[in-house]
């Protein structure tokens, strides 16, 4: 029966304290009432907490978008984390596309020149998926994953109090209401009793009102003090939670690195990628490779040096030395010249010669071959090299 009269009484605690701030916020928006104004400190952080929540997570969810641009394969992969399982294992696009190359080049046949280009380009494609993944996983563990945390634990944290500070300067400012109200009401009671009143009755009943009217002062300049002081209590917790904002963006400045990293380490692997395709191709003729049957010099990007190995700068500088005039050098060239190779190069069949990088090789032109191919002599071996894999020497 006391435990029913006590939870009975703290709900019309609870509804009363409900109700005063209802109605104190009511009056703060119709201008009716006035309102606890939070110190400039405060009111700077809370803005740079909410600031700092806006756009994490718009880079949280188009960092999503990125790695992964399939909307229902995102909804999917939300789902099992809520259900906390894991997605099933689900091949990529680069992964699909080559595993297509793969197998229309067996099915045209390995040894004519379409299929094997279709096989090695559905390799290279394979390869690229691979990295792809890899990717993802490395920017949702270091860099995700940590935004996420931020978003749905440090913030709701500071929300949590943010919301308690306010329920908290309604409170006071709804005691500062009732005390001035208590004052007010005093004030005028006491300037009826030094009026002239007739009756001892009404002295006495006056008297009385204006005793009842003190004690209800009274008793509101203590909860004005309490209230005051749970305030300011509270607005230290979120001002020492609102601080730590500073140390977020510490983080989040490591995780953006780790992002970039992956990122530098995904492209300079595609590129490494595709150069050793472009060589493989290399050994095709050049009426299967281009339109116009020229022969197509690869511009190196300025900005991949440092985030790709020796072994794909070598071959880099390979394709800037080999000039237009260069290469017609060695073409119209009525006798042999020493040339250099850039580059390991498998012959294809019995016609070519293989290869092998920094060699030096005798070259000679014969008439009526691709324009693109010259006949090399290495010792007793012949056979047909790729021009484009020689450097001339003087």
């Amino acid at each position: 029966m006391n435990i029913m009269d006590f939870n009975v009484k703290k709900l019309a605690a609870d509804a009363g304290t409900f109700l005063s701030r209802a109605v104190q916020f009511t009056e703060e928006k119709l201008g009716q009432a006035e309102k606890t104004e939070l110190d400039a400190h405060l009111e700077n952080l809370l803005s740079k907490a909410e600031c700092t929540k806006i756009w994490t997570e718009k880079i949280m969810k188009q960092t999503e978008v990125l790695l992964q641009p399939n909307p229902n394969a995102r909804i999917e992969e939300f789902v099992y984390e809520k259900l906390d399982r894991k997605a099933p294992s689900r091949i990529n696009n680069p992964e699909l596309l080559g595993q297509y190359m793969i197998d229309a080049g067996t099915e045209f046949g390995p040894g004519t020149a379409y299929g094997n280009a279709l096989i090695k380009c559905g390799e290279t494609q394979k390869r690229i998926g691979t990295a792809d993944r890899e990717l993802i996983q490395t920017s949702a563990l270091n860099f995700l994953t940590p935004l996420r945390n931020f978003i749905e634990g440090d913030y709701k944290t500071i929300a949590k109090e943010r919301k308690l500070l306010q329920n908290k300067r309604l409170d006071l400012d709804a005691a500062k209401t009732r005390l001035k109200k208590a004052k007010a009401a005093e004030t005028r009671n006491s300037q009826l009793n030094s009026a002239r009143l007739e009756g001892d009755n009404i002295m006495v009943n006056f008297s009385y009102m204006l005793n009842f009217l003190h004690v209800k002062w009274l008793k509101s300049e203590q909860e004005l003090r309490i209230t005051q002081s749970e305030f300011d209590r509270q607005a230290e917790i979120t001002r020492l939670l609102l601080e730590g904002i500073s140390s977020t963006h510490a983080h989040h400045l490591r995780c953006l690195n780790d992002f970039v990293e992956a990122q530098m380490t995904y492209y300079a692997q595609c590129y490494q990628y595709m150069l050793d395709l472009q060589k493989q191709l290399g050994s095709f003729p050049s009426n299967y490779l281009s339109n116009n049957n020229q022969t197509s010099v690869t511009p190196v990007p300025s900005v991949l040096p440092n985030a790709i190995g020796s072994s794909a700068m070598a071959s880099t500088s390979g394709l800037v030395i080999t000039s237009p005039s260069n290469l017609s050098d060695l073409k119209e060239c009525s006798g042999s010249r020493k040339a250099r190779v850039l580059y390991d190069y498998d012959a294809a069949n019995s016609t070519e010669l293989s290869l092998l990088a920094d060699e030096v090789i005798t070259v000679f032109s014969v008439v009526g071959m691709d324009s693109d191919w010259l006949m090399g002599e290495r010792g007793n071996q012949k056979g047909k090299v790729p021009i484009t894999y020689l450097e001339l020497l003087n």
